[in-house]
């Protein structure tokens, strides 16, 4: 399990910007970083800087994966075939936190690693509760009887703040989720500009 050790928030005033696009951030209010120097005027990002803020934003937005985990998803999105910033997007949608959350079963992709480590999903009937478990197409991910009418997982389908994308099928009846394709970066909901090319150039240094 990835410990996160910081607020999420404060990733928010680092980077800038809203990175989830939820009205709970401090970005709404304060636009400028955290900490008793956040207001100072920042000059010009250097092409390293330009390409580590690219790293920080992708990689927070994914629940803050820690950058081992996230160095082997930059390894894997060189080895396949294709566009490697597409591959490198391709790989974190599929990551079950990420299906969770896509599929509005509970309202962030913190929430999401919690649901699961906690026993709560199913990948075709049966229980995987590691967030970093890679979904197959057509894999079928479920809340478990028992959760289904769990006060968050019912507030999190009925939250206004976002829908699910279409390269999910996903059924807030029978509470299942199915990825049928791999998406695209430009068909990912991201609330700000990812820029995953910027990453793959920042491993590849």
């Amino acid at each position: 399990m990835t410990k996160r050790a910081e607020s999420k928030y404060k990733l928010d005033r680092r980077l800038g910007q809203n990175i989830w696009g939820r009205p709970k951030s401090p970005v709404n209010r304060r636009e400028y970083g955290p900490g008793q120097h956040g207001q100072r005027r920042k000059g010009k990002l250097s092409d390293f800087g330009t390409q580590l803020k690219a790293k920080q934003k992708l990689k927070g937005y994914y629940g803050n994966i820690s950058e081992k985990q996230f160095r082997k998803y930059y390894a894997e999105a060189i080895r396949l075939k294709g566009d490697s910033g597409d591959n490198l997007i391709g790989l974190l949608e599929r990551r079950l936190d990420a299906v969770v959350y896509r599929a509005k079963f509970v309202p962030t992709v913190f929430a999401a690693r919690q649901f699961i480590n906690h026993g709560h999903i199913r990948v075709n009937g049966r229980r995987v509760n590691i967030p970093s478990y890679l979904v197959k197409l057509d894999d079928v991910v479920e809340v478990k009887e028992s959760s289904k009418q769990a006060i968050t997982v019912l507030e999190s389908v009925a939250l206004g703040e976002r829908d699910v994308p279409d390269y999910y099928e996903v059924d807030h009846n029978k509470m299942t989720a199915k990825l049928n394709r791999v998406p695209l970066p430009n068909e990912v909901p991201y609330p700000v500009q990812m820029e995953p090319n910027l990453v793959i150039e920042f491993y590849s240094r």
